[in-house]
């Protein structure tokens, strides 16, 4: 992801200004997620933002960035670590010099270029790390169970960290005032004594955070067509999940990676999202392609069915 990416939307947008207060009432925000994997190219997705936002829609980009991260720490003559947690996940290890790297390369290089790009497309855009007025914030977590030659053991130097708290009311009152924010971990990590300590955290799921405190759309990019039923078979996409059942089906085909997206999709719709849809960053105007049934949309409805549920069995007994 660099400044020279060609094929931005500046001759989709002819004039770059938009009226901070044209957003159609009845539609939601829209939080865009784009991958920092090198499959994913955000030319789609900034031309995408630019169409958007010129049509009065309000957008939120949040955006990763692991291939980055791992070229800076090699750079620095480090090596990238990863971990696999107790559930199974694996995850990167971010200890100090880790972090210090991470750091330099989301919050300095990745956000400033895509901003750049998306200021090149006539988008009024804001770049931002979770930090900055806590717009995402949580207890830093300083050590992580993994699993080590079969054996569960306890590293400890570990700068990560769970969101509990997302400021919405800056991001709102960013987005009343016509400004697109581009917001990228790290977030803020709250130790115990209060001291306040700049921490890793996983992207998808910090959109989903976003997403769901200000009741907006979600839309994950990444470089397949969304969720195959046989992850080794592209024409099994699953096109949509709207009941308990149907989203059931989608964890169990969500592998590796997949698993986290499928993860931050119910945590924001259990948050407040109205629908989640995970799709393909290279295709032709991607976040249109999303919004209009491409990918894989998972409704708000396979989860307040759940949630009905829940209520109706939850009852006094005898």
């Amino acid at each position: 992801m660099t400044g020279d990416i060609e094929g931005t939307a500046s001759d989709i947008v002819a004039d770059g200004g938009h009226d901070a207060g044209g957003a159609p009432a009845d539609e939601p925000p829209v939080v865009v997620k784009i991958g920092g994997a090198k499959a994913v190219d955000p030319a789609g997705a900034v031309g995408d933002v630019a169409h958007l936002v010129a049509n009065g829609r309000r957008v939120v980009v949040v955006h990763g960035g692991s291939t980055v991260v791992d070229e800076v720490i090699e750079r620095l003559g480090m090596e990238p670590e990863y971990v696999e947690s107790a559930s199974g996940v694996t995850g990167r290890f971010t200890d100090a010099e880790t972090m210090e790297a991470f750091t330099m390369a989301m919050a300095g290089k990745l956000n400033t270029e895509l901003t750049a790009l998306f200021r090149e497309a006539g988008v009024d855009a804001v770049g931002l790390s979770g930090v900055d007025g806590g717009i995402l914030s949580g207890p830093r977590k300083s050590a992580v169970r993994v699993i080590e030659d079969g054996k569960k053991k306890i590293r400890r130097g570990e700068h990560s960290g769970r969101i509990e708290s997302v400021n919405a009311d800056l991001l709102s009152g960013l987005l009343g005032d016509g400004y697109t924010p581009v917001v990228s971990p790290p977030m803020e990590g709250k130790e115990s004594d209060g001291g306040v300590t700049p921490v890793n955290t996983d992207a998808d799921r910090a959109a989903a955070a976003v997403a769901g405190a200000l009741d907006a759309d979600l839309v994950l990019l990444t470089d397949v067509a969304g969720v195959y039923a046989d992850p080794d078979d592209s024409d099994t996409l699953i096109e949509s999940a709207a009941t308990p059942d149907e989203l059931a089906a989608v964890e169990d085909a969500a592998e590796g990676f997949m698993g986290k997206k499928v993860m931050a999709a119910t945590e924001a719709l259990t948050g407040g999202s109205g629908r989640v849809v995970i799709g393909d960053a290279n295709v032709r105007d991607p976040i249109v392609a999303a919004l209009g049934g491409a990918g894989t949309t998972i409704e708000r409805s396979a989860i307040e069915e759940v949630e009905e549920a829940a209520e109706t069995d939850g009852g006094e007994t005898a």
